[in-house]
């Protein structure tokens, strides 16, 4: 039975990835930030983790208790947690920047530094690091989150590089819209680090909240965390995985269009979205 450390998985895509790899046969360690979060996960019949990635301490104690508890038999690691900051970039604080960094991309990448050296022991591995297509297009109001899945692509861009030929591969998911609670996480951040009363961009936000808030609010060519599971278990099990996986009708059409338009023109369509 293969071990597999998901994090992030209180709900939405990582609990999704959780649920369907343990159904496939697979060894599930999901981790959760809060402890009142773990009975949520137990009667799952998984084996839950407390990672909070803002916390370099609670990094090192889960990634110890992993390679204690599996003996250093890690499979595969599906970075997953992650939250999106909205704002202006010239709205946002340094310490909101700063938390964003750490989470989505900084303690990301210590927890995987201290798994990569029981996956070059066994000279095999699967590193999945769940980005999305704002990771390779940035939208107006999105620009915080959207550096941070830059910078995530770029660190795994170089593990893929480093890692050749130690039989650890690294993947990279790129959704698009998916049905989650990410939108309603993204809303509590948001309203703790902008001054939406004294920034010039203010009704630009009143609009944002209200499609934040609207519980019928939903992006055309959405789809379920089913669609990312499927990319992940890809990744994990093909003997030639892929760089990249793009998911949802929108990530693939702006891949393309990245490619083909000039910026000028580029920059028209999104400025629009």
């Amino acid at each position: 039975m293969k071990t597999v450390l998901v994090t992030g998985c209180s709900s939405g895509i990582g609990k999704c990835i959780a649920l369907g790899l343990k159904n496939r046969g697979y060894r599930v360690f999901a981790s959760v930030r809060k402890p009142e979060q773990l009975e949520s996960l137990n009667h799952y019949g998984l084996e839950v983790l407390l990672i909070d990635l803002n916390d370099s301490n609670s990094i090192q104690t889960a990634a110890a208790e992993l390679i204690e508890k599996t003996e250093g038999q890690i499979h595969g690691l599906v970075n997953n947690a992650a939250y999106g900051l909205s704002g202006a970039i010239e709205d946002l604080t340094g310490e909101g920047l700063r938390e964003q960094f750490q989470t989505n991309v900084l303690g990301t990448q210590e927890l995987t530094n201290l798994l990569i050296p029981a996956m070059r022991k066994n000279k095999q591995g699967r590193i999945i690091q769940i980005s999305s297509m704002l990771g390779f297009i940035t939208l107006r109001f999105r620009g915080a989150y959207c550096a941070s899945k830059y910078a995530l692509e770029s660190l795994s861009d170089a593990m893929r590089y480093e890692l050749n030929n130690t039989g650890i591969h690294v993947s990279l998911i790129e959704p698009g819209p998916i049905r989650s609670e990410f939108r309603t996480n993204s809303l509590g951040h948001y309203k703790n680090t902008v001054d939406k009363e004294n920034s010039p961009h203010k009704n630009a936000y009143a609009k944002i909240e209200k499609e934040m808030n609207a519980d019928d609010y939903t992006i055309p060519f959405t789809l379920g965390p089913e669609a990312v599971l499927k990319r992940v278990i890809h990744a994990l099990e093909s003997d030639n995985p892929k760089a990249r996986y793009y998911v949802t009708f929108p990530a693939y059409l702006f891949a393309f269009l990245k490619r083909i338009l000039p910026a000028m023109l580029l920059d028209k369509i999104l400025v629009r979205i």
